[in-house]
């Protein structure tokens, strides 16, 4: 890391297990996103700058149900497949977080699980298109019946990877994400600007300020630099 008169303080945290949100964590896909959604809110007579600010770590129709929450539940779910598919067609500016690829070579081997608010096929394009590997254990969007905040999907995910809530770190940048970590009873670290509100656990500004070692009983060593 170059040298910086920002101050910096490091934090230690130990886990059995990692759960990994997509968007805003390991995926820079804000271009997309921000595209899809600002087009959404106009032919919906929405503001969307009011829009964006609850589109992030939600799935689609919660999103949806949020900014027109007099509209059926059914017509929400219909429209969010639309909106998967030009999403998933749209790759234009995915580019990977910051140190997340040496992040997940490093964790290759360790026990980890993504989390996303994704369905599988966007998930997909996503890692593909920011040159990151698929986590062989992975709960997307098909796998839960509700969306962030909800903590089911990082509960479905410490199940899947048998490991108890309390010994998972989640790595999240929404307030969805992180309000659904803290509900899960899990540990929280925020990656980037988004999070900083949010009260996480800890704070890194991305993925260059996070190692991650094992010892051999098992356990996670995670070592965090934060802005003081």
């Amino acid at each position: 890391m170059s040298a910086s008169t920002t101050a910096r303080t490091t934090v230690v945290l130990t886990a059995k297990a990692l759960l990994l949100d997509m968007d805003g964590t390991l995926v820079n896909s804000d271009a997309v996103v921000e595209r899809c959604w600002r087009e959404w809110a106009v032919a919906h007579g929405l503001d969307p700058q009011e829009a964006l600010k609850v589109v992030h770590g939600r799935q689609g129709y919660a999103t949806m149900a949020i900014l027109l929450p007099e509209r059926p539940m059914e017509q929400n779910h219909a429209e969010n497949a639309e909106m998967l598919a030009r999403e998933t067609a749209d790759t234009g500016g995915v580019v990977p977080i910051e140190g997340a690829p040496e992040f997940m070579a490093a964790i290759a081997d360790l026990p980890h699980a993504l989390v996303t608010s994704a369905d599988a096929t966007l998930a997909g394009a996503r890692m593909t298109a920011a040159g990151l590997p698929m986590p062989r254990v992975r709960v997307t969007a098909e796998s839960v019946g509700a969306s962030k905040p909800d903590p089911e999907g990082f509960l479905k995910g410490a199940a899947e990877l048998g490991v108890d809530p309390a010994d998972c770190i989640v790595f999240e940048d929404s307030a969805a994400g992180i309000a659904a970590g803290q509900a899960a009873d899990m540990r929280v670290v925020g990656i980037g600007p988004r999070a900083a509100a949010h009260t996480p656990t800890a704070l890194v500004p991305d993925l260059r300020s996070v190692r991650v070692d094992s010892t051999p009983d098992g356990i996670l060593r995670l070592t965090l630099t934060t802005p003081a």
